[in-house]
């Protein structure tokens, strides 16, 4: 792929990164809309749960007795045995690790090859992955669906993620938390909307009260093909030179640890920063991540029927379950709003504080809360519980925001979608170990004869143990040494390769334009069906009071 893009980028043609150069009459507040095309359309992956149970049952009649035993191999192709919900749940974890792998691969021909085209690649993938899928779905092939959704669409999720965030960082150099927020915000949003979707499709294509989950997948698949397209051919970037108006950068900017210099791609991972600030990444995802697969489960066994007015007093032992199980669910909501909110909350926050400090914020104030989370489940306060693990969460989508930003203030910005692509490998690697991490200790301690209501105790501690080598690592971050920077001669190379041929003059008075009809449009097609998804995640929540 990469050797076929970087022809075409030479080649000069209408996707290549020299025709996405702003002109003087562009809005630089035109690029979050399409930044959040993307992000919205990728951020389904945290909804795929709602596809797991509809999926299990589809064969009707399976002999129950027969596939008993069915290895997880057999299951990539049976068609006369249901699927198990572990086994489908394998989707999520490939293509969470192809996501990082993708994006460690193909970051740095994303800058030379410019959003247009990588944007749109993104969207065949993404897009494309789940028609693949749920055609695989329709014949019942499990491979089939984690080749579209898992590996194709892992893909798209790579390139879709780092796409935007690039983009963002070069055009909001005195907002950079603000622009990273922004579109990060979209893809923890993006199950808010995607997950009604597709539960709605669901039932709308379905026959004889049996959901339809693989027509649901193969509309969501043209939906996001469209949208994301529609956001990567709205993407403009900045001409070299450009800075917003009247804006200056800092001059003495050392105690904010933001570099005016640039770093390599390649020297950026010899440095002990980027590796730091991986492990503070993994580290902080690995905890949040852990209690995002298990949140649901856990509220149900610690508090039980304590959910419930009066205990679920004159409720049978049926209508108690399904009333526990649908508050429950409404923790699920919250969480997916506090992940979306809390990436533009902590990101704009740390432009005012520094990266490093938020960091700092998330380590200490998230060992608090994961020590205390125990205590509120022996106290029985569900609120609390629920308050704290909405406060994790926040901080949990605010790490991912303020990485982009925090990469940038330490490697400069030529690089840095590149190099944020080499940093989401840490996402890949704490996106299998927190689930497992949790899940395995849980089901030890219940092995173990430990009861339901105290098997997360230790995982708990174990998880503030972990954000203090993260708050340790996190303090060690210094400035790069100065042999690590770019040359004068290595940078006008470097910038050589993105076919930016501006004239200084112009470079300075471009994307001057007014924010137009346009620029409302796109503001209110992305909004409205960002606040429908807000609606029903509060409205969800709410069946927690």
């Amino acid at each position: 792929m990469a050797t076929v893009a970087a022809g075409s980028t030479a080649s000069g043609g209408w996707l290549s990164r020299g025709h996405t150069v702003a002109k003087p009459s562009f809005n630089r507040w035109m690029v979050p809309p399409a930044a959040l095309c993307i992000h919205l359309c990728i951020g389904m992956a945290y909804g795929f749960s709602v596809f797991w149970l509809p999926m299990s049952h589809m064969v009707a009649g399976a002999d129950a007795a027969a596939c008993q035993n069915l290895s997880f191999f057999a299951e990539l192709t049976t068609t006369s045995c249901n699927w198990s919900i572990p086994a489908e749940t394998h989707v999520f974890e490939t293509f969470i690790a192809v996501l990082g792998i993708a994006a460690a691969i193909w970051g740095g021909w994303l800058e030379h090859a410019g959003p247009r085209k990588a944007g749109l690649i993104a969207a065949l993938c993404w897009g494309g992955g789940l028609i693949i899928g749920g055609i695989g779905v329709s014949m019942h092939q499990l491979w089939l669906f984690y080749l579209g959704c898992g590996l194709l669409g892992g893909v798209g999720q790579g390139l879709g993620y780092i796409t935007p965030v690039s983009t963002l960082i070069k055009w909001f150099p005195d907002r950079r938390g603000l622009a990273t927020g922004f579109a990060i915000m979209g893809y923890g949003g993006g199950a808010m909307i995607g997950a009604p979707l597709a539960v709605w499709l669901m039932g709308y294509f379905g026959t004889e009260g049996q959901p339809n989950a693989a027509a649901a997948l193969m509309v969501l698949g043209v939906i996001y093909l469209i949208v994301m397209s529609i956001g990567a051919l709205g993407f403009r970037v900045p001409p070299t030179g450009w800075l917003p108006e009247g804006w200056v950068p800092p001059k003495d900017a050392g105690r904010a640890m933001i570099t005016h210099r640039h770093v390599h791609l390649n020297q950026a991972t010899k440095t002990p920063q980027f590796w730091l600030i991986w492990l503070v990444l993994c580290l902080n995802v690995t905890a949040g991540i852990g209690v995002i697969s298990m949140a649901s489960p856990m509220l149900q066994d610690v508090f039980g029927t304590n959910l419930l007015s009066n205990n679920g007093a004159g409720l049978s032992a049926d209508a108690q379950k399904a009333a526990i199980v649908a508050a429950a669910a409404g923790l699920v909501g919250l969480i997916s709003l506090f992940n979306s909110l809390g990436r533009i909350f902590w990101a704009s926050l740390s432009d005012k504080i520094g990266r490093k400090n938020t960091y700092f914020c998330f380590f200490v104030l998230g060992i608090v809360l994961y020590v205390l989370l125990p205590t509120w489940g022996h106290l029985l306060i569900p609120a609390m519980f629920v308050l704290s693990i909405c406060v994790i969460l926040s901080m949990y989508g605010g790490g991912f925001s303020t990485a982009p930003a925090y990469l940038a203030d330490i490697f400069g910005t030529q690089m840095v979608g590149a190099i944020h692509g080499r940093l989401l490998t840490a996402w890949s690697v704490a996106g299998v170990l927190g689930p497992v991490l949790i899940a395995n200790i849980r089901q030890y301690q219940l092995d173990s004869g430990i009861e339901k209501a105290l098997v997360y105790d230790r995982t708990l501690y174990i998880m503030a143990g972990l954000l203090l080598i993260g708050l340790i690592c996190n303090a060690l971050v210094r400035p790069v040494a100065e042999h690590h920077h770019m040359s004068g001669e290595e940078l006008a190379r470097e910038r050589a390769l993105q076919h930016d041929n501006t004239p200084a003059a112009s470079a300075k008075a471009a994307a001057r334009g007014e924010f137009g009809l346009l620029g409302v449009l796109a503001w209110v097609g992305i909004g409205v069906p960002f606040l429908i998804g807000v609606w029903i995640a509060l409205a969800k929540g709410a069946a927690l009071f």
